[in-house]
This record gives C-alpha cells, structure tokens and sequence, in this order.
C-alpha cells in the first residue's frame, strides 16, 4: 500500500508551486485534479515529474475536449501521469480560449507526448508551441476543420443511408426501453 495520498501530493505542490495551482478537486474515481494555467503547464509538470517524493514519471496520455460556450475557456486539455512506483495518479487540467489554442508541447519532458500532441492537434486544433514535427496524424493534411470542436457537423443530412429506421432505431428513445 502506498504512502503516498492525494492530501501528500497536494500539500506537497501547495508547498513548491503554490502559485502554479488554479484548483484542484478530487474526481469520482479518486484521482487527485490540478489545474493550471497554460503558462505554469511545464513549471508543474516538471515538479510532478522531478520531485523524489511526487515521481510522475510517466506520461499516460493526454486528452483535449471543446465546450463553445465556455467563453475564454473553449478548449481543456488533461493530462494523466502515473507514478508507478507508489502506483498513483494524478489529472492536470488547462482551459485555453479557442481563439489562442497555443499551449506549450510536453515532448521536452516526454517524448511519448508527440504523438498525442498530434492527434489532439488534429481533431481540436490545439497548437502545441515547441512540438518538433506537428501536421495531421490520422485526418487527410489539406482538412480545413477540426472534427472533433463541436461546430463540426458529425452526419452528412443528404445521406440516406444512415436513416435510423434501417438500423433497428425507429420510434423516441424513451419507447426503446420500455
């Protein structure tokens, strides 16, 4: 059983870069959130990483997600580490404005980033400053969207093939339970 809790790596932040921390709450699974600003991204990462008694070693992935209608705050990244040792987790989150999507790469800290980096470039948009070779992973290059924002339609309306009543989904949802 490890020592290490999510009140000693908080208090242990709290400690070193008490100014880096914008929040933080414990998630529904147990997990310890920090978030951050974009600018302190690398700052607190590089404690969580270095830090002997924190030891983040490992960068497990990372995710971005769009809410339009968060003004300022459209794009949140997450980033999941693991310390493996003391076998703990910890999320760090940062909001960005869709209109500045810049945020500092991670491949610096860890190479394994670069991918992720790329793919969330290419399905949100998110430029990562410094990244050494970020262009499309998975979509055509010459795509002039971002797929994943929510602005991006998801069903051609002049397709007849994804008519619902061909897939066995005919009728509102609350009448396919009952």
């Amino acid at each position: 059983m490890s020592s290490l809790t999510n009140e000693l790596v908080h208090a242990r932040i709290m400690q070193h870069a008490a100014e880096m921390v914008l929040g933080s709450e414990t998630a529904y699974d147990g997990i310890l959130i920090v978030e951050t600003a974009r600018e302190s991204l690398i700052g607190l990462l590089t404690l969580l990483k270095e830090d002997k008694d924190l030891n983040y070693h490992f960068l497990t992935t990372l995710n971005a997600i769009h809410y339009p209608d968060q003004t300022g705050r459209e794009l949140g990244l997450t980033y999941h580490l693991h310390n493996w040792m003391d076998n703990r987790r910890i999320r760090v989150r940062v909001w960005i404005p869709v209109a500045d999507p810049h945020i500092p790469s991670l491949t610096g800290l860890w190479p394994s980033a670069n991918w992720m980096e790329r793919q969330e470039y290419d399905f949100f948009g998110v430029i990562f400053t410094g990244h050494p070779d970020l262009r499309r992973i998975l979509n055509v290059d010459d795509m002039d969207v971002f797929p994943m924002r929510k602005e991006f339609k998801l069903e051609d309306g002049t397709r007849t093939d994804k008519d619902d009543r061909f897939f066995g989904r005919e009728g509102n949802y609350q009448q396919r339970l009952d």
